[in-house]
């Protein structure tokens, strides 16, 4: 995108936030950077360069613009799409690798070398992986500058700095002011009737209190998205397949459990016309960063539907259905090896049994959450290494399936296949397959849901053939060969395949939220 300036330049001009996220705008008269949708008014394209992403402005120098906040856009959505060794690694990083295993530890998950992955970033992004960790962990400490009531050295490590000096340095650096200032900012404009819900500090006697949740605090934000953005279709799904103790529709929110890199947390997530809404509760503040990153992967916030919605309706036999209810997503997942384990646990069986199925797993072997502000929400869903572990006692159903699902989570476990956002996803889709039991529709639901390939199609699903059918489109093999006039966007074209139908994950309990 950066290499076509006449492109980024009337994108500026016209204010078009639909580029948010797909580069940014640095000035170099004023030593700023902003992102395209900026409302000030356009500077001269003589002063003007554009950069692939935020930590290569900065890493040039320029100041993140204190109005628009660049740093608050919807992630690029290539870094979803694509399935490359630099978009595996974008993933990784958003999900904080880096911070947690350094840059040796996302070359390692990646399998190259430390020196090739840096050569790659930075010709294609313009910066290394420790620049764009960076620039994401100025972004989760003014959060919770801003948010909450956190003392300023304790916001330094919870958003995974190594010292004060340099969370004070980076912040300095990135948003022209000093992290009391960006608080002192904060502070004014919620005085002045802007928005803010700042979280309620927890206090240590609190946290070690007897028979009370271990929680660093709760925070609200909000997760943009570009517009349009179809709620009935990613919340339906999900809220048609909670499985109850795990996940939960209250009070116009999505609500479930979350297993996390330092602990546990509580996510609800509720649709507004302009933003997600997300309340979360963590353990520990520095999960922040993977859970803003999993939230947006598993609601497809970083898409760009207009793209989308216009390849599909080359197809006259979607054309009207696009139309009708634009802006579909595809409804994702938290985590990988969950998500895989419970397309298996629901094959061949309804939603509702599969629902059935999967609770009693949850309550009986999933980990238990403590006492505290959860509402229905009781569990963690079992880890790989507790389902491999179970007995054909343990479970009601068949015995193949028995044998589908611990072989799956032993492989999960020994590391045999990864199912996250970072993984080659044909390399994943053919261990899948080699596993006895898993076929074409587990192994394209996962890649859809749990890799992201947004050319999955599994063509054998009964609500891709219920809402084929209902479109007019052909049967069988000749389905998947009129599929291929919808790649690279299958996966997107299988929503409305099951928008077509009358499953209920495309309505929502009543009542809706206003979308």
């Amino acid at each position: 995108m950066v290499e076509d300036f006449e492109a980024c330049y009337r994108a500026i001009q016209s204010k078009d936030a639909r580029f948010d996220g797909w580069f940014f705008t640095a000035v170099k008269t004023t030593g700023i950077y902003c992102r395209p949708s900026c409302p000030v008014r356009p500077p001269m394209a003589k002063n003007v360069v554009f950069y692939p992403s935020a930590a290569a402005a900065q890493g040039a120098g320029f100041r993140a613009c204190k109005r628009c906040r660049p740093d608050a856009t919807p992630g690029s959505p290539q870094w979803n799409e694509r399935g490359d060794l630099v978009a595996r690694a974008m993933r990784l990083i958003a999900d904080g690798v880096v911070d947690r295993d350094g840059v040796s530890g996302l070359a390692k998950r990646l399998g190259y070398s430390d020196r090739q992955l840096e050569r790659l970033l930075l010709a294609e992004v313009g910066a290394g992986p420790l620049a764009l960790a960076r620039a994401q962990r100025a972004q989760t400490a003014r959060i919770l500058i801003e948010t909450t009531q956190l003392r300023i050295t304790e916001v330094a490590f919870a958003a995974g700095f190594a010292s004060v000096r340099q969370f004070n340095d980076t912040v300095r650096d990135v948003f022209a002011s000093s992290p009391t200032e960006l608080r002192v900012r904060a502070t004014t404009r919620a005085g002045a009737g802007t928005r803010t819900t700042p979280a309620t500090r927890t206090t240590p006697a609190t946290r070690a209190g007897a028979g009370t949740r271990t929680t660093a605090g709760t925070l609200s934000l909000r997760l943009p998205f570009r517009a349009p953005y179809n709620v009935e279709g990613v919340f339906g799904h999900l809220v048609a397949t909670a499985v109850p103790g795990l996940e939960e529709w209250s009070d116009g929110a999505y609500r479930r459990t979350l297993s996390l890199p330092h602990g546990t947390g509580v996510i609800a997530l509720r649709p507004e016309p302009t933003h997600i809404a997300a309340s979360i509760i963590l353990d520990e503040w520095r999960d922040l960063g993977a859970v803003v990153a999993r939230c947006r992967w598993l609601l497809d916030l970083d898409a760009d539907p207009v793209a989308i919605d216009a390849a599909l309706s080359d197809d006259l036999r979607l054309r009207e259905i696009v139309a009708k209810a634009p802006g579909r997503r595809v409804p994702r997942c938290v985590d990988g090896a969950e998500l895989a384990l419970r397309v298996v646990i629901g094959q061949q069986i309804s939603t509702a049994a599969a629902r059935t199925h999967t609770a009693r797993l949850v309550r009986r072997f999933g980990t238990e959450l403590p006492q505290g502000p959860n509402g229905g929400l009781t569990h963690i869903f079992p880890t790989p290494e507790a389902l491999a572990a179970l007995t054909r006692e343990d479970l009601a159903m068949p015995a193949s399936r028995h044998r589908t699902l611990v072989g799956l989570a032993e492989a999960l476990m020994d590391g045999d296949i990864d199912v996250n956002p970072g993984a080659d996803r044909d390399e994943t889709t053919a261990a899948l397959v080699a596993l006895p039991g898993i076929g074409p529709w587990t192994s394209s639901v996962v890649a859809m849901r749990a890799l992201g390939d947004p050319d999955a199609f599994p063509a054998t699903d009964l609500g891709v053939i219920v809402g084929a059918e209902r479109l007019g489109l052909p049967k069988g093999k000749a389905l998947v060969e009129h599929s291929q006039q919808w790649r690279p966007w299958r996966a997107y074209a299988t929503q409305y395949l099951w928008g077509a139908t009358d499953h209920p994950i495309n309505h929502l309990p009543s009542p809706t939220p206003e979308s």
